[in-house]
């Protein structure tokens, strides 16, 4: 018989895995985005269930708060159509199937290296403050360099969203020349 807590354990993977092949299947990139979206908050669900508050919290506000958001405004700013049909081809295809069997080998051999079947059960779980001095104190680096690839991408997505209304660029207006090439 299934009880509550694995019912919602499958509810969730099919929320998680919904969201994941949406992402991937969407004919339009915003389609994509939400599909991404919906797929972190399933996998952040799944923390919950898993009685992990704080790394619940931390994938919804990193991953559905900063990421997908951050896809869904440089899409909406950028608005240009060629990232809104597929245009994947038969070369490109092949490609994506490759690099994910290639991760697939490598997180399988990984799991397998790290010898988790062998770890035991924790005596008593961690708190919020114990959490909270190892990510200030030995992983305080890590969550810098984090910060910093968030900033940039945040600069990189308003330069992608960055519109020239005239049509000028630095150089100025463009003329036509006689022999039918530009110049400035």
């Amino acid at each position: 018989m299934v009880d509550a807590s694995d019912a919602a354990f499958i509810a969730l993977t099919v929320v998680s895995l919904g969201g994941a092949i949406m992402a991937l299947e969407a004919k339009e990139i915003i389609y994509g985005a939400v599909g991404l979206a919906g797929s972190f908050f399933g996998v952040a669900s799944l923390f919950f269930l898993l009685d992990s508050p704080f790394v619940a919290v931390f994938q919804i506000t990193v991953y559905v708060g900063a990421v997908a958001v951050l896809v869904l405004f440089t899409v909406m700013l950028v608005r240009e159509g060629r990232w809104f049909r597929d245009s994947m081809g038969p070369a490109a295809r092949m490609a994506a199937v490759v690099t994910v069997a290639a991760l697939v080998v490598s997180l399988v051999s990984s799991f397998i290296a790290a010898g988790l079947s062998t770890t035991g059960e924790q005596a008593t779980a961690p708190n919020f403050v114990d959490i909270g001095q190892l990510l200030t104190g030995q992983y305080a680096p890590v969550l810098e360099i984090l910060a910093l690839v968030l900033a940039a991408s945040v600069l990189g997505a308003l330069t992608l969203a960055k519109v020239d209304p005239t049509g000028e660029g630095a150089a100025g207006p463009k003329t036509q020349a006689t022999d039918g090439g530009e110049r400035s």
